[in-house]
């Protein structure tokens, strides 16, 4: 038996596997909100006041840098450690969360993915995975000997946000004013979509009263934007969710470069899957393939979205079997 965790920012998800004739079988699920609880051991004991029997293997995937064992998450008040956990478990991983996203990809049927673009992947291509949430995550898969990757964590959702026209850069100046250094993940993220709404408030004169925010906390601001964005009732929102989109698919076509990610480019995170009209309008994969010269080299890039919001719990358990996947 297997625990695997998915830990982010605003939810927690738990399961169970069994591992049955070499195949994992989920036996056991649930989904906490962070929010309720002080730390993830809280949630730990809440899980298994239901008579489960503990596993000897937990794997955790978590929003955050890992250090000697241990996670600060980034966009949450809590610190999950190795050796604290020991007392639940014999062996304990822990991995970023998009670690545990990125691993689950190789095991995910066709159904599990919506297309963007098909491309012409290579069976032992780099994959790359981006997951706009909470925060953005990053993570890659390599492949090297057999049929094993090297898995690459990463915390480029907080490389330099880096502008590509006068639209752009205004907003980047806006944001100026309320932070110091302005990384990728203030944008391409939940909270993003909140500081865009504001600036096309505030900097370009939009019409129309948008008081209905007022009152609204931030998870359910940035989810009344995208619905109001893409059913057409606030300027406002259809102007954000259009600059998101475009910057969003620029960013994955700057990974898809950067990582030579012949094997494809998935979308992961719990934004995506809700905008997949506006993703398959056009404008995202203008922004990925608008690279000057490399736009013949990223058509042949499989472009895809995860739908499977699941996908980490099967990524971190197979991460734990180690047949895979090495660091």
């Amino acid at each position: 038996m297997i625990l695997a965790a998915d830990i982010g920012g605003t939810k927690t998800l738990l399961a169970l596997y069994d591992l049955k004739e070499s195949r994992l079988e989920k036996v056991s699920e649930a989904r906490f909100q962070n929010r309720n609880y002080t730390n993830f051991e809280s949630v730990l004991d809440e899980y298994f006041e239901k008579g489960l029997d503990k596993p000897e293997i937990a794997c955790l995937g978590v929003a955050g840098p890992i250090s000697n064992g241990a996670c600060e998450l980034t966009n949450l008040d809590w610190r999950i450690d190795q050796k604290q956990l020991e007392k639940y478990f014999k062996r304990v991983f822990l991995i970023n969360d998009l670690v545990a996203m990125a691993c689950a990809t190789p095991f995910l049927k066709e159904d599990a993915f919506f297309v963007l673009q098909a491309g012409s992947p290579k069976e032992a291509g780099r994959i790359s995975v981006v997951a706009a949430g909470t925060g953005l995550g990053q993570a890659f898969l390599v492949p090297v000997s057999g049929d094993k990757y090297q898995v690459i964590d990463s915390e480029g959702g907080h490389a330099d946000f880096t502008p590509r026209n006068e639209l752009e850069t205004k907003l980047l100046f806006f944001l100026q004013k309320e932070f110091s250094r302005v990384s990728v993940e203030r944008v391409v993220s939940g909270p993003g979509l909140i500081y865009m709404f504001e600036f096309f408030k505030k900097n370009l004169s939009i019409k129309g009263s948008e008081d209905w925010e007022k009152g609204l906390g931030k998870e359910k601001l940035a989810s009344e934007i995208i619905r109001r964005g893409m059913e057409g009732q606030s300027e406002a929102c259809e102007k954000t969710m259009g600059l998101f989109v475009e910057l969003y698919g620029a960013l994955a076509g700057n990974l898809a470069l950067q990582f030579m990610s012949k094997g494809g480019v998935f979308l992961g995170g719990g934004i995506a899957p809700k905008i997949l009209p506006l993703l398959g309008q056009g404008t995202f994969m203008d922004s990925f393939l608008s690279k000057g010269r490399f736009k013949k080299f990223l058509t042949d890039i499989p472009v895809k979205v995860i739908l499977d919001d699941k996908a980490p719990l099967l990524g971190a358990a197979q991460f734990a079997l180690g047949n895979k996947f090495v660091c």
